[in-house]
Formats: structure tokens, C-alpha cells, sequence
């Protein structure tokens, strides 16, 4: 199997995959939650399924009290609203009209956060990227020091800083695209869910790198390609059925772990199957073109 001799086309497999996300990012950009922008979430509940009837209802009270909704979503008997920032009064007299006209009606959930917090939880969750990418740099670079020449330590690390960075832009770009078509959220699971995929796409570079170093310090550089392409052979089918075991635990949190967590799943199940196709087809790749374009540089 020749991975490395078709590296192009899996290269261009993955931008077929990343320039539609890249494009809603700049086109529509992310469809934030109250967690970044600010603002208030209810959850309501009802004796019956709701309807349309319900989502008026709801628009017309707000409306009535001067409040901007941002959004009023129903799932069986569950309306979910985000509105602008409300305080507790304001609340309290929403749900007592609402009553009045549907029985039985509960709220299960009132959250309100602040703009100001809502900046500084965007602040922080680049912060946590930022740092967790310089680190793993640093970490990669000290631990294939020993590499032999003509390959680099640094060049490990850089080349899968851009393997998760390709696993997360495929996240991003997705959600993106989510978020324009069927209102689908960011919040702070999300971030939590994009540090997941970049722990899980290093670990899963990284097997593949340390094969490759093995490989090296015992049948020497002088065909670095071929080294590299049968590194990756030895370790697919143990990068392959780790996703697998992963991928099947999220299909089941998917199906049976309720509305809560579905975007956080899915965000999850995207970067391990990117992260598991990065490793693979992307950042080992990546290390013999640029060996190569070092070699073109000497001629």
C-alpha cells in the first residue's frame, strides 16, 4: 500500500473536505450561545407536545415585555428559548402569563449570563488552544530529539500542530455550516469538545511518529519516504481500531445520552474520525514533503 506516492490526493481529499467549512466560517461565522454572546436561557416543559401554538404564545408575551428573542426551539414536550439578558422579576412574570394560558406548564431551566462573562469565556477558550498547541510543540520537539538526520524534531511537532489543526478547523467549519442551516450552537461543551480532539489527534500522530523514529535509528534515513510509508502501514490497523472502539462508545452517547450532550457527541465523533484520517493520511505525509522540498532546496 502507498500512502506516501498518493499523499497528494489525500491532501487534496482533506481541502475538499475543509474549504466548505473554511467558507461558511467567513461567510456566516459560528452560531454563538449565550455562553460567548450573553444573554438568558429557559427551558420550558409542557403536558402535551408542543406546537406552534406555544411558540407564539411565548414570542408575543416577550415581545409584550420588551425582551429581544433570539431563538425558540420545541423537541416533543420542551420548548427551548434564548432571549437577551433577563433578571429574575422579568422571568417570574413571563412564566406567570405563560401559565395562565397553557396548565401544567414547568420551567426547568433559567440561566442568565452576562456579556462581560460571555467575552472572557470566548477569551479563554483560544487561550486554552493557543497554549495546549505551543506545549505540544515544545513536548514533541524534546522527546524525538534523537531522531536521525536528515529528519527534524521540530518538524514532528509542526507537523502535527497541523494535523490538529486540521482536525479542528474540520469541526469548526462543520458547525459553522450547522449552525447556518439548522441552528445548531456553540457553546462551552464545544470548546471542551475541541481540546478533546486535539489530545486525541496528537495521540494518535504520535504513535505513528514514534514508529517512524523506531524505523529510522534501525534501517537509517537514506530512503526516508519508504521508511515513513511502512511506519504508517504497521500502525494502521492500531490507530484504526482505537477510533473504533471510540467511535462506536459516541454512536451509543448519541443515541441514548439525550439532547444535552448530542452537539458535544457529535463534535466529538467529526475530530476522531478527522483526527484518526489526519494521522494517518495527513501529518506523516506531511514529513516527507517536506523532506522533499528540503532535498529541492540542496539540489
Amino acid at each position: 500500500m502507498d500512502i506516501i506516492g498518493r499523499k497528494n490526493w489525500y491532501f487534496g481529499l482533506s481541502l475538499l473536505v475543509l474549504i466548505p467549512g473554511i467558507i461558511a466560517l467567513f461567510l456566516w461565522g459560528l452560531n454563538l450561545s449565550i455562553d460567548f454572546t450573553g444573554g438568558s436561557r429557559l427551558t420550558l416543559s409542557f403536558n402535551n407536545t408542543v406546537g406552534e401554538k406555544q411558540i407564539q404564545s411565548i414570542n408575543k408575551i416577550l415581545k409584550s415585555e420588551n425582551i429581544k428573542v433570539a431563538s425558540v426551539e420545541k423537541s416533543n414536550k420542551l420548548i427551548f428559548v434564548r432571549t437577551a439578558p433577563m433578571d429574575q422579576s422579568q422571568n417570574n412574570k413571563f412564566i406567570s402569563t405563560l401559565s395562565k394560558e397553557f396548565k401544567g406548564i414547568k420551567q426547568q431551566e433559567f440561566e442568565t449570563i452576562g456579556p462581560v462573562i460571555g467575552q472572557e469565556t470566548t477569551l479563554n477558550a483560544f487561550k486554552a488552544v493557543g497554549i495546549a498547541s505551543f506545549l505540544i510543540v515544545l513536548y514533541i520537539t524534546w522527546s524525538f530529539r534523537s531522531v536521525p538526520k536528515p529528519a527534524s524534531s521540530l518538524r514532528f511537532g509542526i507537523c502535527a500542530i497541523i494535523a490538529l489543526i486540521h482536525d479542528a478547523l474540520v469541526v469548526i467549519g462543520i458547525f459553522a455550516i450547522l449552525g447556518h442551516f439548522f441552528n445548531v450552537e456553540i457553546d462551552s461543551l464545544f470548546v471542551t469538545a475541541i481540546l478533546t480532539v486535539i489530545g486525541f489527534s496528537v495521540h494518535d500522530t504520535i504513535v505513528v511518529f514514534d514508529r517512524i523514529r523506531e524505523n529510522l535509528k534501525k534501517m537509517g534515513s537514506l530512503n526516508f519516504s519508504k521508511t515513513v510509508n511502512d511506519s504508517i502501514i504497521q500502525t494502521m490497523g492500531r490507530s484504526l481500531n482505537t477510533s473504533l472502539t471510540v467511535v462506536l462508545v459516541l454512536l451509543t452517547l448519541l443515541l441514548f445520552g439525550g439532547e444535552s450532550i448530542r452537539w458535544f457527541v457529535v463534535a466529538l465523533l467529526i475530530g476522531v474520525i478527522s483526527g484518526t484520517y489526519s494521522s494517518i493520511f495527513n501529518a506523516a505525509p506531511l514529513l516527507v514533503l517536506w523532506q522533499e522540498l528540503s532535498d529541492e532546496k540542496k539540489d
